[in-house]
C-alpha cells in the first residue's frame, strides 16, 4: 500500500506547564590600561537597569502576573503562594503584597493621578460605591465597613476612563473630594445615595434602573401581569423610558436627535409618572412604600438627563465596572492595611481602564512596569503610556 492523500481527522489541545526562569544580570567594570599604575586610576562600572523593586527579584512580568491573577482572576495571594511552591520557588504572600504596594506607590500612582486629571476634564461622569473590609485602620474596629468609590466616564463615545478610590467611610465629603476639580456644570450619574449631594457644581442625574428595580421588587408574586397593581404601573412607567432609549439606539440617532426625541417622547412619560405618584396613597406594603420613598428622593434629578442627549438614563455602566471588584472581594475577602487597600485601587484602575480600551490587562500592567512612570514625568510623557496611547495600543492590544 502507498499513501494517496492526507486529511485532518481531529485536533487536540495540549497543556504546557508554566515555568519560572532565573536571570542573572552581570555588571562589567572597565579600567584604563594606560592608567593602571596611577594612584587614582579611574574605574567605570555598568550597573544596568535598576531592579523593579530595590533588593527584590521580581521582574515586571512576574509582578504583572501576580496582580493579574489576584485582581482579574480573583486568586488570593495565599493560593498563588502554593502555585509558586509547585513550580519550585517560595514566594510568600507577604512578599507579593509588598511588591504590589511598592509598584502601586512608585509606578502606578503617577499614571493614576494622570487618569484622574483627564477624567475630571470630561462633561459626563458616573459614580458608584461599595463596601470593603480593611482590618488595620486607625481608631476603627476590624469589622468596620470601609468603602470603594468608582468614578468613570459616561456614554459619550469618547475614551473610557475608570477610577477606583478607597476611603474609610461612606461620607459624602469623600465623593466631593474625588470630584472637586471637575469642570463646573458637569453631569453626574449616580444612584439615589444622598452623599452625592455634597458634590458641588454637578448636575446630578438619577438612575432609572435603580428606580425601576424598587418597583419591580414591590410587585407581589403572581401579580406580574396585574396592570391594576400600583407596583406594576410604576414599573411600566420606568420601563417605557428604557423602551424609547432602546429604539433610539437601534435607529442610530445622533446626540442632537436623541435630545429632541427625549423631550417629545420621554418628558411626558416622566411628568405622568410623577403626577401618578403624587396621587398614590398606599396604606400597607413595605416594598411599595420603599419604592415611593426612593422615587421621591430622586425627584429633584429625574429631569436633568433631558438637558443633553449624551446623558445616560441609568448608572448601569458604573455597576458593571464595580462588579469585578465585588467578585474579587468574595475571594480575597479583605485588605490587611490601608496601604494595601489603596494599592488595590490603583491596580484595579489600571486593569479596568485597560480592558475598557480593549487592551490585554496583564500585558498593560507589564508594559507600565517596564516603562516605570514616575512623578517626575510631565502629563505629555504620561499620556504616551496611557491605555489609549498609540504605543500602548500597539503593544498591549
Amino acid at each position: 500500500m502507498v499513501p494517496i492523500g492526507h486529511e485532518v481527522i481531529r485536533t487536540e489541545l495540549i497543556y504546557t506547564e508554566p515555568k519560572l526562569e532565573r536571570v542573572k544580570y552581570i555588571a562589567t567594570t572597565y579600567a584604563c590600561p594606560a592608567c593602571k599604575d596611577e594612584e587614582d586610576a579611574p574605574f567605570v562600572k555598568d550597573n544596568g537597569t535598576p531592579a523593579l523593586i530595590p533588593g527584590g527579584f521580581a521582574s515586571s512580568g512576574l509582578a504583572a502576573h501576580i496582580m493579574y491573577y489576584k485582581y482579574v482572576m480573583s486568586v488570593p495571594l495565599y493560593r498563588q503562594e502554593k502555585d509558586f511552591e509547585h513550580l519550585g520557588v517560595r514566594i510568600s504572600r507577604t512578599t507579593m503584597a509588598h511588591w504590589i504596594i511598592y509598584c502601586s506607590k512608585h509606578y502606578f500612582k503617577p499614571m493614576y493621578d494622570h487618569m484622574h486629571r483627564r477624567l475630571l476634564e470630561r462633561k459626563y461622569l458616573m459614580a458608584d460605591e461599595t463596601p470593603i473590609q480593611v482590618l488595620k485602620e486607625p481608631d476603627r474596629r476590624p469589622e468596620s465597613k470601609s468603602y470603594v468609590w468608582l468614578l468613570r466616564t459616561g456614554e459619550d463615545g469618547e475614551t473610557p476612563i475608570i477610577l477606583y478610590s478607597y476611603t474609610p467611610t461612606r461620607a459624602g465629603k469623600n465623593a466631593a473630594a474625588l470630584l472637586k476639580d471637575a469642570a463646573p456644570g458637569f453631569f453626574l450619574m449616580t444612584d439615589g445615595y444622598k452623599g452625592y449631594n455634597k458634590v458641588p457644581d454637578a448636575q446630578r442625574c438619577c438612575c432609572y434602573a435603580h428606580i425601576r428595580r424598587y418597583w419591580l421588587r414591590a410587585i407581589p408574586k403572581g401579580h406580574e401581569k396585574d396592570y391594576t397593581h400600583p407596583a406594576v404601573q410604576g414599573y411600566l412607567y420606568c420601563n417605557k423610558l428604557f423602551e424609547y432609549e432602546r429604539s433610539y439606539r437601534e435607529k442610530g440617532l445622533s446626540i442632537k436627535q436623541i435630545y429632541n426625541r427625549r423631550l417629545k417622547d420621554e418628558k411626558p412619560v416622566i411628568e405622568a409618572f410623577l403626577s401618578w405618584l403624587d396621587k398614590l396613597m398606599p396604606q400597607t406594603g413595605d416594598s411599595i412604600i420603599r419604592a415611593i420613598k426612593y422615587t421621591n428622593g430622586c425627584r429633584p434629578y429625574m429631569m436633568n438627563y433631558l438637558k443633553d442627549g449624551a446623558c445616560s438614563l441609568s448608572n448601569n455602566l458604573s455597576e458593571n465596572s464595580i462588579r469585578p471588584l465585588v467578585v474579587g472581594r468574595k475571594n480575597w475577602l479583605f485588605s490587611d492595611t490601608q496601604d494595601g487597600a489603596e494599592a488595590s485601587m490603583k491596580v484595579y484602575t489600571m486593569i479596568e481602564t485597560a480592558k475598557a480600551n480593549d487592551l490585554d490587562p496583564q500585558r498593560y500592567l507589564s508594559f507600565l512596569l517596564e516603562h516605570r512612570p514616575s512623578a517626575k514625568m510631565s502629563d505629555d510623557e504620561l499620556e504616551q503610556l496611557a491605555p489609549w496611547s498609540k504605543l500602548a495600543q500597539e503593544t498591549c492590544k
